[in-house]
C-alpha cells in the first residue's frame, strides 16, 4: 500500500507551483475576453482553396479593423471575429480578400452584443458561491455519522477547496495562453468551467465516501491511516475513470475542429487537475486539518 498521506506537503507544493504563475498572470494581464464578453462582429468567408489564417487577419487589420481571432469553420471557410464593423467596412474587407486570394463568398456577417455582460458575470459568481455553500452543507449532512472526532463539516469545506483549486488552475493557464498566444475566453470557456466544477466535486466525493465507509471499520487506526487506505483503494478507479474521459477529449481535440479546440483544452486541463486535486489535495488537506484540529 502506498503511503500517500505522508507526502501531502509535496502535493501542496506542486499545486502552488501550478497555481501561482496563473494567479500572477491574472493579476497583471487578466483574461483575454472574446466577442461573447465584449461584443463585436462575426464575419465568415469561404475561399476556393485553403488560405493562411494569419494572412486573413492581416488583411482585415489593414482595413482598420481590430481582429480578435480567425478560426477554421469548415471546408475552406474561416470565421473572423472582430470589433463591431459597419457594412461599408465589410465590403472593403471582402474586396481586399478577393484581391489577395481570388473569389470569396461572404457566408455571414453579424454584429453581436456581449452575450456575457457584467450582470451575467456577477450572477455566475454568486451562483458559484451559493453552490459552494450548498456543497458544504450537503456533505456535512451526508457525512454526519462519521465517527468522532472527525468532523463532517471538514469534508464539505475541503471538497470546495479542491473545486476552487481546479478553477484557479484553468483560469490561470488560460490567462497565460491569452497573453502569449492570444487565446480568448468565451461562453464555451464558462461552460467548461461549470463542467469541471461538477467533475471535480464528483471525484472528490467518491474518495471521501470511501473514507467515511472505512472509518468505522478501522477504529483502532488513526484518521491519517484510514485516509491513506481509502485513497489507495480508490486510486485505480479514479485514474481509470479520468483516463477514459481524457482519451475521449483528446480525440475531440484532434478531430473536432478549430471552433471547439480551446473548449476541449479547458476540459482537459480541468479533468487532469480535478483528478489530481480529488485524490491528493482534498484528502491531504482533510488529513492535515484532522491532524491539527481533530485530535
Amino acid at each position: 500500500m502506498f503511503d500517500l498521506m505522508s507526502k501531502k506537503k509535496w502535493f501542496f507544493v506542486l499545486s502552488a507551483l501550478v497555481i501561482l504563475p496563473g494567479i500572477i498572470s491574472v493579476a497583471f494581464y487578466g483574461l483575454r475576453l472574446g466577442v461573447d464578453f465584449t461584443g463585436g462582429a462575426l464575419l465568415e468567408y469561404r475561399f476556393e482553396k485553403p488560405v493562411d489564417k494569419n494572412a486573413i487577419g492581416q488583411i482585415v487589420a489593414q482595413n482598420g479593423i481590430e481582429v480578435s481571432s480567425v478560426v477554421d469553420s469548415g471546408s475552406n471557410s474561416y470565421l473572423v471575429k472582430t470589433q463591431p464593423v459597419a457594412q461599408q467596412k465589410v465590403n472593403q474587407i471582402k474586396s481586399s480578400l478577393q484581391d489577395k486570394f481570388g473569389p470569396v463568398d461572404e457566408l455571414s456577417m453579424e454584429n453581436v452584443g456581449p452575450i456575457i455582460g457584467a450582470e451575467t458575470t456577477k450572477n455566475a459568481f454568486i451562483a458559484l458561491v451559493l453552490a459552494s455553500v450548498m456543497i458544504v452543507v450537503y456533505l456535512a449532512i451526508a457525512f454526519s455519522k462519521v465517527p468522532k472526532p472527525a468532523s463532517s463539516w471538514r469534508f464539505g469545506v475541503t471538497a470546495v477547496v479542491a473545486l476552487l483549486h481546479d478553477v484557479l488552475v484553468v483560469v490561470g493557464i488560460f490567462s497565460i495562453l491569452g497573453h502569449f498566444l492570444g487565446v480568448e475566453v468565451d461562453v464555451l470557456f464558462v461552460t467548461a468551467l461549470l463542467t469541471i466544477i461538477g467533475f471535480s466535486v464528483h471525484d472528490t466525493i467518491v474518495v471521501f465516501d470511501r473514507i467515511r465507509e472505512n472509518l468505522p471499520k478501522y477504529l483502532s487506526k488513526s484518521f491519517t491511516e484510514v485516509a491513506n487506505i481509502s485513497v489507495t483503494q480508490t486510486l485505480a478507479r479514479s485514474l481509470n475513470t479520468s483516463l477514459t474521459v481524457i482519451l475521449v477529449l483528446l480525440a475531440i481535440f484532434l478531430f473536432g475542429g478549430e471552433t471547439i479546440r480551446w473548449f476541449v483544452v479547458a476540459l482537459l486541463i480541468g479533468v487532469i487537475s480535478g483528478t489530481y486535486s480529488s485524490i491528493f489535495n482534498a484528502s491531504a488537506l482533510l488529513v492535515l486539518w484532522e491532524e491539527r484540529l481533530g485530535h
